[in-house]
C-alpha cells in the first residue's frame, strides 16, 4: 500500500437481538391476544381481534363448537356469535375467502385476496391446470351460473342446475357435484362471494354486487402484495422464520418472500434476531421480528406479562403451523378426527391446554346437544407440565366459560385427568 492511503475498514456486524424460547413464545402468545386484556366481547372487540389475527379459520367440524367461534371465544370468553354474523352479513367488514385455509377475512384486507384470487389456479402444477381445462370444457356451466346469479342472486347450489360436457371426477367430496365445484372455482378467482348461510348452504353473489362501497380495490402486484402480507403474518406470529411467514395468513402465496424480507431488513421495518432454546442454544434459520413490535418484546423481557389459562380449537392460529408449534412449543399435534376411535391417542377432538406462554394438556371435550351439557371425556398432561391444584383450577374456570359459552350450565367429567387437577375438574 502506497504512503499515505487510507484502508477503508468496513464496520463490524452488529450482533444479533437474542431472545430467550420463553419471551419468543410470550410474544407469539400476546401477539395472538391470548395474553394480557381480553377484546371486547361485541361486534367492534371481535372486529379488532380479526385486524390482528388476519384470519379466523372455517371448519365444518362442531363436535365442541365450529372452529372460528372458538378461536373468537378462546380469546375474548363468553361472547355472542351474532357479532360475527353482524360483521360478515351486515357491516360486510368480514368476508368469506381464502387465507391459511378456508377463513373469514378483512374486506379492508381486500387489495391482498384480490392478489390471491388473481393467482389461483394459474401455476404450471398438474391440478392446476386440470382445474383450468375442466373450466375451459365446460364453459357453458360457468356462464350460466354466473347469468342465473346475475338475474336471480343471491342463491344456493340447490337453486342451479345445468348440464355439463364433463363431470368432475375426485373419488371424495367433489365428485359429480359439478355445480359446487364450479361455485367453488368462481369463489376462488373473486367472481363469486358467499354471502350468508343456512345450515351447511352457502348463498352465493357477484362480488362487485355484495362488496360494500367502501371496499379498497387496488390493484397490488407482486411485490407490493408480498411486502405487505408478509409483515401482516410476521406481527401475528411474533417472531418468525421466512418459512413460518409463508406459511401463515395467505400460506404459500408469497411469491419472492426471501428478497422481500431482505429489503424490509435493510428498511429498518424488520429486524434479525437469534432464538435461544433453553439450554442457550439458537435455533437453526434466519428469524425475525417486526421492528413496531420491538417495544412490546423489551416489556415482556423487563417481566411485563399477564398471562391467561384458555382452550385452543385445533385450527386456533397460534398452533396451525403443526412444525412450528413442534419446534417452539414442543407439543406435537395431529387431529384424531378420521382416525377410528380404538387408535385415538387423545381423543376425537382434544383442545391443547395454554396456560401462560406453555402448552401444558389436552382436553378431550364434547358439547353434548341432546343432554344439555358439556362433557369432558379425558384430561392429558403434557410431558413436563405444571400439574398442580393451581392449574387444575385455571382448566376447570376455562371449561366453565366454555359451558357458558356453549349456553350449557352442567359439565360432566366422564373420564380421567391427573389427580392434581381432577378435584378441580369434578367441581367445575
Amino acid at each position: 500500500m502506497a504512503a499515505g492511503t487510507l484502508r477503508l475498514v468496513p464496520p463490524p456486524a452488529r450482533a444479533l437481538r437474542q431472545v430467550s424460547l420463553q419471551d419468543a413464545r410470550r410474544l407469539a402468545v400476546l401477539k395472538q391476544r391470548l395474553a394480557g386484556p381480553r377484546p371486547a366481547p361485541d361486534a367492534e372487540g371481535v372486529l379488532g381481534l380479526v385486524r390482528e389475527l388476519g384470519c379466523l379459520q372455517l371448519d365444518p367440524i362442531s363436535h365442541v363448537a365450529k372452529s372460528h367461534l372458538l378461536v373468537t371465544w378462546s380469546r375474548v370468553g363468553p361472547y355472542d356469535p351474532a357479532a360475527l354474523d353482524r360483521l360478515l352479513w351486515e357491516d360486510r367488514t368480514l368476508f368469506e375467502y381464502f387465507a391459511h385455509a378456508a377463513a373469514i377475512v378483512l374486506t379492508e384486507d381486500y387489495p391482498i385476496h384480490r392478489f390471491q384470487m388473481r393467482r389461483a389456479w394459474s401455476g404450471p402444477g398438474a391440478y392446476s391446470k386440470r382445474i383450468r381445462d375442466w373450466v375451459q370444457t365446460n364453459d357453458d356451466l360457468r356462464r350460466h351460473l354466473l347469468k342465473e346469479i346475475r338475474r336471480r342472486g343471491p342463491l344456493r347450489s340447490r337453486d342451479l342446475d345445468h348440464p355439463t360436457e364433463t363431470g368432475w371426477k375426485s373419488g371424495g367430496w367433489w365428485d359429480e357435484r359439478n355445480v359446487t365445484r364450479m361455485l367453488d372455482i368462481l369463489w376462488t378467482k373473486g367472481q363469486l362471494m358467499i354471502v350468508g348461510r343456512s345450515g351447511a348452504q352457502r348463498w352465493w353473489d357477484l362480488t362487485d354486487r355484495w362488496l360494500p362501497e367502501w371496499t379498497p380495490r387496488e390493484r397490488l402486484g407482486d411485490v407490493q402484495a408480498v411486502r405487505i402480507a408478509s409483515q401482516r403474518s410476521l406481527r401475528a406470529l411474533g417472531v418468525a422464520t421466512h418459512r413460518h411467514i409463508d406459511r401463515h395468513f395467505i400460506r404459500s402465496v408469497y411469491p419472492g418472500l426471501k428478497a422481500v424480507l431482505a429489503r424490509l431488513q435493510r428498511e429498518g421495518l424488520i429486524e434479525r434476531v437469534e432464538v435461544l432454546d433453553a439450554e442457550g442454544t439458537s435455533f437453526p434459520e434466519e428469524w425475525f421480528v417486526h421492528a413496531e413490535d420491538l417495544l412490546l418484546l423489551e416489556r415482556i423481557e423487563a417481566g411485563e406479562w399477564e398471562p391467561r389459562t384458555t382452550l385452543l380449537s385445533p385450527f386456533d392460529n397460534l398452533i396451525c403451523d403443526r412444525d412450528r408449534t413442534e419446534l417452539l412449543w414442543n407439543f406435537l399435534y395431529r387431529a384424531e378426527f378420521y382416525t377410528p376411535k380404538e387408535k385415538r391417542v387423545y381423543g376425537f377432538y382434544a383442545l391443547p391446554v395454554l396456560h401462560g406462554e406453555e402448552l401444558i394438556g389436552r382436553v378431550d371435550v364434547e358439547n353434548d346437544r341432546k343432554r344439555g351439557r358439556v362433557v369432558v371425556h379425558k384430561i392429558f398432561a403434557e410431558p413436563g407440565a405444571s400439574v398442580t391444584r393451581e392449574t387444575g383450577k385455571e382448566i376447570a374456570s376455562s371449561l366453565r366459560e366454555l359451558a357458558t359459552f356453549l349456553g350449557k350450565d352442567e359439565i360432566e367429567f366422564a373420564g380421567k385427568a391427573p389427580k392434581p387437577w381432577s378435584a378441580a375438574i369434578r367441581k367445575a
